[in-house]
């Protein structure tokens, strides 16, 4: 079966607070002090949301890396350098310096999330520790160096990688758990401070339908998960489904529209449906027959966090 969302984008959550807003600026004078400092506690909480889902968007490269030599290898007997797919290797990973150094001042910063910090700071120690192994790892096989050596280095490399890239990935599944909790009551609480500050605006309806794609991609199978449950997503699609319609009735009133966005979004729709007629003859199961599909609605839902953002600075 093909892997499954591991190459889905986290879905930064969107700074859709426009320079120059009520709620991009300092407290002002004749505003109630409660309320400029609920405006900047979201926009505190907005800023330490976005450090971390850059860290684990950056950081995927590693699992994509990890699963590509999963791939090949036998993980209980390790290397041999007689693969047949061993010509595969290893990913080389992205410089995640600077993901690193803005998660951890947010990690120190306000808003204090005692849980979710600690595991971004255990996350980024695991990820610290394995990422130099994948490297020599990837650089070994991409030489074919265990041509040389019989595969020895690779044994080596192997005994220190299994352990460390098990720890990553459950602090990687601790991570994506909690910070699914935490942005659902952040997406709640930005859209109403975007509705109370300009209405059902072009942007409300950006941010809208993209919580509601989001979701659905929260339901979407996984390699750990691959059988739907099929009560969930529903539920999902047919929010997602009325966040479309919202939009359909604000271009009624706004022939404008959400430029870049309308037509990503009603086709996505469709091709949710489609699979989601899959899925039932399946009784859920991604493998027997919609994975291919399940991957193109993952790439398809990336593009549409890219045309969002465009979307939102026109804008404005």
């Amino acid at each position: 079966m093909p892997t499954l969302l591991r190459n889905a984008l986290c879905a930064a959550t969107l700074l859709l607070v426009p320079p120059g807003s009520a709620l991009a600026q300092p407290v002002q004078a004749g505003r109630p002090a409660a309320a400029t400092a609920e405006e900047g506690d979201l926009q505190a909480a907005i800023a330490k949301s976005n450090a971390y889902t850059a860290l684990m968007n950056r950081t995927l490269r590693a699992i994509q890396s990890w699963d590509r030599y999963v791939s090949w290898v036998d993980l209980k007997k390790g290397p041999t350098g007689k693969e047949r797919l061993i010509g595969y290797g290893m990913y080389s990973l992205y410089d995640v310096a600077g993901e690193i150094k803005k998660a951890e001042e947010a990690a120190a910063s306000e808003p204090a999330l005692p849980e979710i910090d600690d595991t971004v700071r255990r996350y980024t120690k695991a990820y610290q520790e394995l990422a130099p192994l994948i490297t020599r790892a990837e650089r070994y096989y991409e030489r074919k160096d265990y041509r040389d050596d019989n595969a020895a280095e690779g044994q080596k490399l192997h005994v220190a990688m299994v352990p460390a890239a098990k720890t990553f990935l459950a602090e990687r599944a601790t991570l994506d758990s909690q910070m699914r909790v935490y942005k659902k009551g952040l997406d709640a609480r930005e859209l109403a401070a975007v509705e109370k500050l300009e209405g059902r605006s072009a942007r409300w309806q950006v941010r809208n339908i993209m919580i509601q794609a989001r979701a659905v991609i929260d339901m979407m199978p996984s390699n750990e998960n691959p059988i739907v449950d099929l009560k969930a997503f529903d539920a999902a699609v047919a929010d997602y489904a009325g966040a479309v319609r919202e939009m359909d009735r604000f271009k009624e009133s706004e022939p404008k529209g959400v430029p870049m966005l309308e037509s990503q979004a009603s086709s996505w729709l469709g091709r949710v449906r489609d699979f989601r007629e899959k899925l039932g003859k399946s009784k859920g199961d991604v493998r027997r027959g919609a994975a291919n599909d399940a991957n193109r609605l993952v790439s398809s839902y990336n593009m549409m966090v890219s045309s969002s953002q465009t979307a939102i600075r026109m804008s404005r």
